[in-house]
């Protein structure tokens, strides 16, 4: 089942105030991208996002769940209602997720 773009642009809007929040469509789901840096993406009309150290420590009752077949296990973000903690969350992580690759 592929994400819906109404769901994209909610969470997009929960993220406005970061800067530097971009997205990559993928095979009808949604990788986010924070400063350049793959936080987690929409998956199924589900925000997940890597499970580093600060993600786990900030919602520890996360349930972890699959983006896809095959893929490694991610956090559900169950609380996209909130902003602030929206926002808490990805400053958080950011120096914890790898820099991104060198294109060739």
């Amino acid at each position: 089942m592929a994400s819906s773009k109404e769901y994209l642009n909610f969470i997009l809007e929960q993220l406005a105030e970061l800067e530097e929040i971009s997205y990559r469509a993928m095979m009808g789901e949604y990788i986010i991208y924070y400063r350049g840096k793959i936080v987690g993406g929409i998956y199924d009309d589900r925000l997940l996002v890597k499970p580093v150290k600060s993600a786990v420590s900030l919602i520890p009752d996360a349930t972890y769940e699959l983006p896809y077949d095959g893929a490694k296990e991610m956090l559900l973000v169950d609380d996209v209602d909130n902003k602030e903690f929206l926002a808490r969350l990805f400053h958080a992580m950011y120096d914890e997720l790898p820099a991104p690759k060198n294109k060739k």
